[in-house]
């Protein structure tokens, strides 16, 4: 019984080690300083001179990692893996693992995924991930509506334009490609759309809606979905900052109340004596 208290303690005061926000701070500046030491490795200048140190980082750096998912582990148990942050860190320090092997030397460039936990250690990268999280049901709706716009607006130009330009408007597979970068801008108007247009005068009366369509209609949409979904999560943030003060507010107003109860009844047991005497 004893043994099970004093373990139980153990895992609370391991628990409220790696919540505390200074041990995140921590693990941030060390998987800042790691994916800095890894970008480094890349140059054989600097490996020519300071390779063994880039190295040696890198293995603390690593050390470091492991010894943090242990003492998570530890102290959470199995509630560790509730947590879609934790599976995140453990899957990219596992990974992280496999290229130390020399069968594997060429998975060492998977090492900079260690970079990416910053995402779960620094909290307004993870709000940001958390918003794109909950905006994927309607971005999915956004993604359904732009494949339909492109399969619609593919098999028209490839019956418009797919005999004088085949390479790409020969078939609906190189005509949605090909409506995909005039999308994207790249080289729209010089690369695609003035060549069709020496062909046929009028193919600007097709391109010039599409543009409008989805470059500047649709896609603008999942910008405003991401947005609204950041909003939304502000707005509950504060929502339970404001709940817990007011809570802590309450507790303190009780605890007032309390106080000034005790000291009447203590003025009145005074008061009674005084007048007994």
């Amino acid at each position: 019984m004893l043994s099970n208290n004093y373990l139980r303690n153990v895992r609370s005061a391991v628990d409220a080690i790696v919540d505390n926000p200074r041990f995140n701070r921590f693990i941030g500046i060390v998987i800042a300083i790691n994916a800095v030491t890894i970008g480094l490795e890349t140059s054989p200048w600097i490996m020519s001179y300071i390779g063994p140190l880039l190295i040696a980082v890198d293995r603390i750096a690593l050390a470091i990692f492991i010894t943090e998912i242990g003492l998570k582990l530890f102290a959470k148990g199995f509630r560790f893996f509730r947590s879609g942050w934790n599976v995140f860190d453990f899957v990219i320090v596992t990974v992280a693992l496999a290229p130390f092997a020399s069968t594997f030397s060429v998975l060492r460039a998977l090492r900079i995924l260690r970079a990416l936990r910053l995402i779960s250690v620094v909290p307004k990268m993870r709000a940001v991930v958390n918003a794109l999280f909950d905006a994927l049901p309607g971005m999915g709706a956004i993604v359904a509506v732009l494949g339909l716009i492109f399969y619609v607006a593919g098999v028209m130009a490839t019956k418009l334009f797919g005999g004088a330009f085949p390479d790409w408007f020969g078939s609906i597979g190189a005509s949605m490609y090909t409506l995909f970068q005039v999308m994207t801008l790249e080289s729209w108007s010089m690369g695609i759309v003035r060549p069709v247009m020496e062909t046929y005068a009028w193919a600007w009366i097709f391109f010039v809606p599409f543009i409008i369509v989805t470059s500047f209609a649709v896609l603008n949409l999942f910008i405003a979905l991401i947005v609204n979904s950041m909003q939304s999560i502000h707005d509950a943030d504060v929502k339970e900052a404001t709940e817990k003060s007011d809570a802590i507010a309450h507790r303190e107003r009780e605890a007032l109340m309390q106080e000034i109860l005790a000291l009447r009844s203590e003025i009145r047991e005074l008061r009674q004596s005084f007048f007994q005497r």
